[in-house]
């Protein structure tokens, strides 16, 4: 069935089925490593790329290509690629498009592997990157250099939830030479398609919303152009870092709830949001559709929604940050995020651990920065839940300033997303 024409949430149920001889309903998990030949000469054509088939499943794999396919459809991309972890969508990345020397400007508070990939082990091979707020077209313009090869932006950011003009910053690019990649996690394609604001790359750790049920780490790259495509299938392919079939099959059924997922729960945050900004504990509130945020009107024009993720600030700091994660109940204390149950983290103590608190500040977020990812449970529920984890937090003793008791953040591996 052709499914271009049909509308997203009847895409997420089609795009990528490809019915085969048994009639099955869903895709079925081929739990394969390799595939046999007819004969010699069939092999021999499907390695010189004269006939469409199936080798070995790290170079392809029905189910695998047929979440590829949905997603590339979603995101309106000329091919997608499904790899092991969304880690392993960022190291693709920046193996496949950046050399010895190059150098690389993205957003500030990026996700806190991607930026310690960048600068404990890219930076080995002489690749270097400057960080700035992508929000404003300005710090992105006065970044480029000559030897600029990407602009990597993560919008909405994790976990500042700043919202940088896509649209914008390919023109930036494109007149620079250089490529824009988009970690599109926090919006999915339901919210959001960065491939038609003019970006070469987005990617995604499906994970989370794509997937949305906790139980699979996976990554997916959809390029908008045939040779940007190839160059990064050609990367993964040779760095093993494949998607599985029985993960691929997992996430296929998470990616079909897609959409009334994300409808339920971003409802839910609009009103938590609004009401975590009238409570005394709370210095400043960051949820995008809110018209207290900076970038508000932005996300309007470029989003479809505001999403489910919420940034929200203690006055107490890091200590209060820490109590509260230790009296939540409902929701549950975790890193990851965009499942059906509400997760909460301390970016400071958590995610965010391995940047110095003075990077931390930079980037836009203090110590008192919490995260909260709303599922969707009864929003009356949450927000009780938030209110007696208040509570906690507000007969507490009075937090200090904190900054110099994380010295231990140097030595924190984050691992977390």
């Amino acid at each position: 069935m052709d499914t271009k024409h049909l509308g997203i949430n009847s895409k997420l149920i089609h795009a990528g089925h490809k019915a085969d001889a048994t009639g099955s309903v869903n895709v079925p998990i081929y739990q394969t490593s390799t595939f046999a030949f007819r004969n010699a000469a069939h092999g021999a054509a499907l390695f010189a790329g004269e006939e469409q088939g199936y080798i070995y499943t790290r170079i392809g794999n029905p189910t695998i290509s047929a979440l590829e396919d949905c997603v590339a459809e979603l995101e309106n991309g000329c091919g997608a690629i499904a790899t092991s972890s969304g880690m392993g969508a960022v190291c693709t990345v920046y193996l496949a498009l950046l050399d010895a020397g190059a150098h690389v400007v993205s957003t500030a508070s990026v996700y806190g592997p991607s930026r310690g990939l960048m600068e404990k082990d890219f930076s080995r091979f002489g690749v270097c990157a400057t960080y700035v707020d992508t929000s404003d077209l300005a710090q992105v313009q006065q970044a480029l250099r000559p030897n600029t090869r990407l602009v990597y932006v993560e919008t909405p950011a994790n976990p500042t939830m700043q919202v940088s003009d896509i649209a914008g910053i390919s023109e930036l690019a494109r007149s620079h030479g250089c490529l824009v990649v988009v970690d599109n996690t926090f919006a999915s394609p339901y919210l959001q398609r960065p491939l038609e604001l003019g970006a070469d790359v987005v990617l995604h750790s499906v994970t989370k919303f794509i997937n949305g049920h906790a139980d699979v780490v996976g990554g997916i790259i959809v390029a908008r152009e045939m040779d940007i495509y190839k160059r990064l299938r050609k990367t993964m392919i040779n760095s093993g870092c494949n998607m599985d079939p029985h993960q691929a099959f997992l996430v296929l059924r998470g990616l079909k709830t897609l959409g009334i997922r994300i409808e339920r729960a971003q409802q839910s945050a609009m009103e938590i949001a609004r009401w975590l900004e009238k409570q005394p504990e709370v210095s400043k509130v960051l949820y995008i559709g809110l018209e207290s945020h900076p970038q508000h009107e932005l996300a309007r024009r470029q989003m479809s929604g505001f999403g489910s993720m919420i940034g929200f600030e203690l006055k107490g700091g890091m200590k209060a940050g820490r109590l509260l994660m230790d009296h939540v109940r409902v929701a549950t204390l975790a890193v990851s995020l965009g499942g059906v149950e509400t997760l909460v983290e301390h970016p400071a103590s958590m995610t965010h651990a391995s940047i110095s608190p003075a990077d931390r500040r930079a980037a836009g977020y203090s110590d008192g920065l919490v995260r909260y990812s709303v599922g969707i449970e009864d929003t009356t529920d949450l927000i009780a839940d938030l209110r007696q984890a208040l509570d906690a937090v507000g007969e507490a003793p009075a937090a200090r300033d904190q900054d110099s008791e994380v010295c231990l953040e140097a030595h924190v591996v984050t691992v977390g997303s």
